[in-house]
């Protein structure tokens, strides 16, 4: 049966047929028959080159793998080789389409999904994708071998039973309406990637051996140090299908890499690459400047978004015990003078970060509803009172506060907590200093971001020292948890569920490699991610979501930096065309990098086959 079949998993109601994919709460914008996105120029001619960086602090690539821990793979390679069953349209929000899959079946009771694989669907090597293709991949990521986050997010899925030849059915550990779209977007690839002598090797160790995907793209071209292409498929199986049409435009997307973001940004201003993402508000406002933007070759553009804040922060290493005590964290906090930042160093170019669910139905304001007090209650011991009040705000040094007001107050936190001056510093009961070391890496210019913060901590007593050195360290110490302080721009969600046990949940707070940097340990904070998987619906859903902003911003375990809601970016509009529209939800975590490198097109391309 062609088209999507959904068993819309409501209690007590009959199933829903015909729908044309997966929804969390059962509402589709693209009915059966759609030909193709809205955001898309279906008619977008084929040809030419996409030149560009990836935005990634990421300085050279060692491996061709992105799913396994060790080491860097090119950027985007997940992104252009690898699909999965279901794939996310970038206007809609919990809605997945079929992509390798071309029917689904979701039980009733929410325990398991059943995804018939398209007869069509291929790998780059021309095998077809099957069943059991699927369970293998899927087996593989839930391994040791690969990177942990994965262990973490497919904690729930019982497991994956090949019914037949093109039909996988995933089971589940408990009720979650996430979970068909979890284990949907999970990357297929061949058993034969990474084979030696007709046996496939560890997973962990199939690093350079070229990838066998299903995408639009494989690897092309690579400079090791300088630059990777990735090349269309002409062959690619899905070019015909409607979730498709439009896309995969260019022949080549080359990714050019830089040492530093100085050297980055020059050579785009020296036509070295096409299209660029700016993250630094000074770049963007005062050192984006020549020959190429007076003449109009290089266009500046911002686009707004729809897309949740996400929560860039400086996290605390709360494994520690100088920052185990919340008014320690608390003080922190109340030194940094984010107003002055944002009117001196960003030219106002930011908003303040106040939770991690900014800009979503999810995040709490004011004070917590009914609801949300009944989510709480049964773990009041383990919360502060505040939780119970008004949602948690940074603390500003503008209007009737002042930083000197800030600093008083931070002072009586430390000294409640045991923490006195004298002998020139800030000592514990021991007579130990109290020192931050700040690790930042050597391009991400902490020194200027954090200078009034030194000297605002200066005044409490307490030595911050800032310790820059290169990604690659930067990244090991962060897999190890071996740091104090430091900043991490996590993306944010619409549809929070299993993903952040991994980034808050006490079980990952010991799992090198997890994203619980922060080593918080909370049960409360347990239950509410734990109860996001169960709600019944939506109203349930957005109270358990709520109510885990406010215990992880009462709870102060990182310090709120400063967010956009806009997407800035730069492109020579002589070379590059694309769609009208410009879509409101583009894929978390790489924003607008997918739009641009799957459905904006060369101008005037030479022509090609396909």
């Amino acid at each position: 049966m062609r088209g999507f079949v959904l068993l819309l998993a409501v209690l007590l109601a009959p199933p829903v047929c015909a729908a044309p994919g997966y929804a969390m709460w059962g509402k589709f914008k693209y009915q059966p028959g759609f030909t193709h996105f809205d955001y898309v120029n279906p008619d977008a001619p084929k040809g030419g080159e996409l030149r560009m960086v990836s935005g990634s602090r990421i300085s050279t690539f060692d491996k061709y793998n992105p799913f396994t821990l060790k080491g860097n793979a090119p950027s985007f390679t997940a992104d252009l080789l690898f699909e999965g069953l279901l794939t996310a349209p970038m206007d809609e929000n919990g809605v997945g389409y079929g992509l390798l899959a071309e029917d689904v079946e979701v039980a009733a009771d929410l325990m398991s999904a059943t995804f018939r694989i398209r007869s069509e669907a291929r790998f780059h090597n021309g095998d077809p994708v099957t069943a059991a293709d699927v369970k293998y991949s899927y087996d593989t990521l839930a391994s040791k071998f690969a990177s942990p986050s994965y262990g973490n997010i497919l904690a729930d899925v019982a497991g994956a039973d090949v019914v037949d030849a093109r039909t996988i059915r995933y089971r589940f550990k408990k009720k979650d309406r996430q979970m068909p779209l979890v284990v949907g977007a999970l990357p297929v690839f061949s058993p034969k990637w990474g084979m030696e002598n007709g046996k496939t090797k560890q997973f962990d160790q199939i690093v350079m051996d070229t990838p066998i995907g299903t995408g639009p793209y494989k690897i092309g071209p690579v400079r090791f140090g300088n630059d990777v292409t990735f090349v269309r498929d002409p062959n690619y199986w899905g070019r015909t299908q409607p979730t498709r049409k439009g896309t995969a435009n260019f022949d080549r997307i080359t990714v050019k890499i830089y040492r530093d973001n100085t050297a980055q940004l020059e050579a785009l201003k020296a036509g070295e690459f096409d299209l660029m993402q700016f993250f630094s508000a000074g770049d963007w406002n005062r050192r984006l400047t020549g020959k190429r933007i007076e003449s109009g070759e290089l266009v500046k553009m911002n686009f707004q978004h729809k897309l949740p804040d996400g929560f860039y922060s400086f996290v605390l290493n709360t494994r520690l015990p100088k920052f185990a005590d919340r008014r320690v964290r608390m003080a922190i906090e109340l030194a940094m003078d984010y107003e002055w930042m944002n009117v001196h160093l960003f030219r106002g170019s930011y908003v303040r970060v106040k939770g991690v669910f900014g800009n979503t139905d999810c995040e709490a304001n004011g004070m917590p509803s009914p609801a949300e007090v009944a989510l709480m209650e049964p773990f009041k011991a383990d919360l502060p009172a505040e939780v119970f009040g008004t949602m948690a705000v940074p603390p500003r040094t503008d209007g009737k506060q002042t930083l000197r007001d800030n600093l008083l107050k931070a002072r009586q936190l430390l000294s409640e907590a045991g923490w006195t001056y004298r002998d020139g510093a800030l000592r514990n009961a021991k007579g130990e200093p109290f020192t931050i070391e700040f690790l930042d890496s050597t391009e991400a210019k902490g020194a200027t971001t954090t200078a009034a913060w030194k000297r605002a901590l200066d005044k409490l007593g307490i030595d911050f020292r800032l310790r820059e050195v290169d990604f690659a360290l930067w990244q090991q110490r962060l897999e190890s948890n071996n740091f104090e302080l430091l900043g991490i721009s996590f993306p944010g969600t619409h549809f929070p569920g299993a993903d952040y046990a991994d980034l808050f949940g006490s079980k990952a707070a010991d799992n090198p490699g997890s994203g619980n940097y922060s080593g918080i340990k909370n049960p409360a904070i347990d239950a509410m991610v734990a109860k996001l998987t169960v709600a019944e619906n939506q109203e349930e859903f957005l109270a358990a979501c709520r109510s885990l902003d406010r215990i992880i911003a009462h709870g102060h375990y990182l310090i709120p930096a400063w967010t956009s809601r806009s997407r800035r970016i730069a492109y020579s509009d002589w070379k590059l065309e694309r769609p009208k529209t410009i879509p409101t939800y583009p894929p978390e975590g790489v924003p607008y990098m997918d739009w641009f490198m799957l459905t904006w097109w060369a101008r005037n391309p030479p022509k090609t086959s396909k």
